[in-house]
């Protein structure tokens, strides 16, 4: 019997010696085969379509800032490069799809603000509007909005925007080409909420903080189109005073396990969910074997987890229980350069 074999990408910051977006195989238990898909500048966050046709990345070059689409024409290898949509000033720091891949959203870190972006072919077709965000928080690093995380509710009526600088987690209502503010959900004032993800059944969801390293729980009423806060939990120990920033969270699919990352306790804090889905257990921490892990990832089996440690240049490996949620150690210092994010394609070959 042939081993099972899936592909993943590797998105990075190109300061030192990264020189863009970087595939590898994971298979028999290990990563392999790393090498460069495509040159680009500074390609932090990426994407893949459901269909696994296209890739799509957020991108700089020179002073402009935008997201770039790429074909997957052969998954082993490189990525083929559609087209480009760029705007004056800094890049955007994450970007997600819908199901159909009929749009794309991207959140900017520097300028506040959320771009929807028509998809046709795959190609970027145009930038149906920007939604900018106001306010501020008590934190240094609040002094105005810094969008983190744009993406879409379960149902896909509403894009859902993720304001570290505001301290606000921001529903916009999809009307065909055009968004408009719906709902607006203050989080604890300097908290930085960073990203979401949603529990499959559409109920709940779950909102990492990056300053004071939380995850709230939430109630999503999809008839009103709102947000509750439910609970606030921390994920690093209580003792733990050196800096921390929370980056990644994600949500194993059976809704059991919440999965969240810390950049300086360098971990992944483990979570079981309760029954009722607003209150967390905590279960464990797991080292991440380097330096600030910005983001993570499940692999489609979800039977192993990667971690992308940013200022160290390695992906750990972690062999997932799916039963208890921990996660046990495989490959560590897997050599890629200022490694951010971490995406697969959902199939295997």
């Amino acid at each position: 019997m042939t081993p099972t074999t899936y592909t993943g990408y590797v998105g990075t910051y190109t300061k030192k010696d990264s020189q863009g977006i970087y595939s590898f195989q994971l298979e028999d238990n290990q990563i392999k085969n790393i090498e460069l898909a495509a040159k680009l500048e500074n390609p932090t966050y990426l994407t893949v379509s459901s269909n696994q046709s296209h890739l799509y990345a957020v991108m700089k070059e020179g002073d402009l800032g935008g997201v770039a689409a790429y074909e997957l024409n052969n998954r082993h290898h490189g990525l083929t490069l559609l087209n480009k949509h760029l705007s004056p000033g800094a890049s955007p720091c994450h970007v997600s799809l819908d199901q159909k891949s009929q749009y794309l959203l991207s959140a900017n870190y520097h300028k506040g603000t959320v771009d929807y972006y028509g998809l046709q072919n795959g190609e970027i077709k145009n930038l149906l509007t920007t939604k900018e965000i106001h306010g501020s928080g008590p934190h240094e690093r609040q002094e105005k909005p810094h969008t983190h995380f744009a993406g879409l509710t379960p149902d896909e009526k509403y894009v859902v925007a993720v304001d570290l600088g505001a301290d606000e987690i921001i529903l916009y209502h999809r009307d065909g080409d055009q968004l408009t503010t719906h709902f607006t959900l203050a989080t604890q004032p300097g908290s930085g909420p960073r990203h979401i993800t949603f529990h499959p059944n559409g109920k709940w969801a779950y909102c990492m903080t990056e300053l004071s390293s939380e995850i709230i729980t939430l109630q999503y009423d999809a008839e009103k189109g709102e947000l509750k806060e439910a609970s606030y939990y921390k994920t690093i120990p209580e003792d733990f005073s050196a800096n921390n920033q929370g980056s990644a969270i994600h949500l194993s699919q059976d809704g059991k396990f919440l999965y969240a990352g810390n950049r300086g306790h360098n971990s992944i804090a483990i979570f079981a969910v309760t029954e009722d889905r607003l209150h967390l257990t905590f279960v464990a921490h797991a080292s991440t074997y380097g330096d600030w892990p910005r983001d993570f990832v499940l692999d489609p089996t979800e039977e192993y987890l990667i971690a992308a440690n940013e200022r160290s240049n390695n992906l750990t490996l972690f062999k997932r229980d799916t039963e208890s949620g921990y996660l046990q150690l495989l490959q560590q210092n897997v050599s890629v350069p200022e490694p951010v994010c971490v995406k697969f394609l959902p199939q295997h070959l």
